[in-house]
């Protein structure tokens, strides 16, 4: 026979043996953990035959008599009580903890712990168990409320949060390894003093926009986390001899340093040049938004000495004024492992040919070259430099070539060089006439052995560049995936945009192989 509606359902919410019962009221059927007392098949069709029966009355004996039924089969004997599960039976309660602490790590990975993991706690007791993992909580970034952040109430949120930290950091920081505190202005000591007893393997930490960063809290932090290595200073208060301080006690072990550029940064970066950080690898200073007009004074020779490991040096937005050789002075050791050297700036600075011969005189292995704003280098310049395998060659001058007086010749001598390994390359706001452009960028075109050029980003914005040569570029370079035309005078109407993307390259290829020549 055909089944119930109810009979469907109950089978499917609450089969025999998955430990649920079903609880049934005017308006809702309520699905419960726990066997309970669950009510048998025969029971339920014995119900269902008896509101079949047609009830008794004058209506019932005048009826006229049906044939002989058939004989009701024997009713289903009941089935066995299932065994108690306890409240949290289900799939959930059997996901091996293994298995389920690796799917949160997954989610960790890609949200990170919070609001995930508090919020999984609250789902189960298995999944409580696997969110309280301390592997799970290896990075934090903690912030009070932005709502109560104004005068005394950032004051107020800031405690109720030190409040939740005195029980998080023992129970579940005990393997954390990178911590941000961002908008912290009265309590970051309590919390540098807890990070300092809870999280011995702490490896990064990043303070942003924090106020209150006492000596005695980063040497704290310094002597009780022995893998801390990477700390990121840029745009908190911070006194110059706290940050001495602590790199004296944590030097021999530092690998990364970002600083915001003050009237402080020469104290820190004098530390640096005694050689109290051998080990150093990225260090980044940079201006922030409020520039700083005092211009910054850096011996080359000295940080070469002091740093001989450095790896990513990263001078940002500053006015940098390096410090002269003087006549007779051997070269620097230089910087054999660099592989990254930023010097970009909004601004006109005072990097010139002579000066970045001498930061890169002993870099053989430079990949990106940043020189964004430096309008003296010249193509020369770079052609002298003794890496082969650059990747990345940023040379764009926004808002500052109609001020000056730029090359008109020399760009072939840079595709020359490192045609079969730029990556990108951005001449933006650069002076190079039709002619030169075209030679420059027919290199890309004839790459020996049939193989396709790397480059998958070029900025010519401004530049004099022509159909043309934008047409037999984009042909030689199928990876092409960024292509910037902006006030390029040369282009047609209607093509002077920035194209992303595979596509919209395409389409601009096309574009200039169909358009005719049409008025700048």
């Amino acid at each position: 026979r055909a089944r119930s509606a109810e009979d469907w359902w109950w089978d499917r919410l609450a089969p025999s043996g998955s430990g649920y019962r079903l609880l049934q009221s005017d308006s809702m059927l309520l699905v419960l953990p726990g066997p309970g007392p669950a009510r048998a098949r025969t029971q339920r069709r014995a119900a269902r035959r008896a509101s079949r029966q047609s009830p008794p009355g004058p209506r019932a004996a005048a009826a006229k008599p049906k044939a002989t039924p058939r004989p009701e089969p024997e009713p289903e004997p009941a089935p066995a009580p299932a065994p108690d599960q306890g409240p949290d039976a289900g799939w959930g309660n059997r996901v091996p903890l293994e298995i389920l602490v690796h799917i949160f790590g997954l989610l960790v990975a890609a949200d990170g712990p919070m609001p995930f993991l508090g919020r999984a706690a609250r789902v189960c007791r298995r999944w409580q168990e696997a969110a309280s993992q301390p592997a799970l909580w290896h990075t934090v970034t903690l912030s009070p409320p932005l709502a109560s952040r104004p005068a005394k109430g950032g004051v107020k949120a800031e405690k109720k949060l030190l409040t939740s930290l005195e029980w998080l950091m023992p129970n579940r920081f005990s393997q954390l390894q990178r911590l941000t505190l961002i908008h912290w202005k009265s309590q970051v000591h309590p919390v540098l003093k807890l990070v300092g007893e809870s999280c011995p393997r702490l490896t990064f930490l990043k303070l942003s926009d924090c106020h209150g960063v006492t000596t005695d809290a980063l040497v704290m932090l310094a002597k009780a986390c022995h893998q801390l290595h990477s700390l990121d200073l840029q745009h908190s208060m911070v006194e110059s001899t706290a940050v001495v301080s602590f790199l004296e006690e944590a030097g021999p072990r530092m690998r990364k340093l970002w600083l915001t550029y003050s009237s402080q940064t020469t104290a820190i970066l004098g530390a640096l040049l005694s050689s109290c950080c051998p080990q150093l690898q990225v260090l980044e200073v940079s201006a922030g938004i409020n520039r700083s007009s005092t211009p910054l004074q850096l011996p080359v020779e000295a940080l070469q000495k002091g740093c001989p490991q450095l790896q990513v040096l990263r001078l940002l937005n500053l006015m940098w004024l390096p410090k002269p050789s003087g006549r007779g002075v051997a070269p620097g050791p230089g910087f054999p492992t660099l592989e990254e050297l930023c010097l970009a700036s909004s601004t006109c600075n005072f990097v010139s040919n002579e000066v970045l011969g001498r930061l890169l005189h002993g870099s053989p292995n430079l990949r990106l070259l940043d020189l964004r704003g430096c309008a003296r280098i010249t193509p020369t310049g770079l052609y002298s430099l003794p890496c082969q395998e650059l990747e990345q060659l940023h040379l764009g001058l926004y808002g500052m070539s109609d001020r000056l007086t730029l090359a008109k010749e020399g760009s072939p001598l840079l595709t020359e060089k490192w045609y079969h390994t730029l990556r990108e390359l951005d001449l933006s706001g650069q002076g190079f006439s039709e002619k030169d452009l075209e030679q420059a960028l027919a290199a890309f075109s004839g790459t020996p052995g049939g193989s396709y050029p790397a480059l998958c980003s070029l900025n010519l914005r401004g530049t004099r560049v022509t159909p043309s040569t934008v047409s037999s570029v984009v042909s030689s370079c199928p990876g092409l995936l960024y292509l910037n035309l902006e006030s390029c005078r040369c282009l047609p109407r209607g093509l002077k945009r920035a194209y992303r993307g595979r596509e919209e390259v395409q389409w601009c290829l096309e574009q200039l192989l169909t358009t005719s020549p049409s008025p700048y």
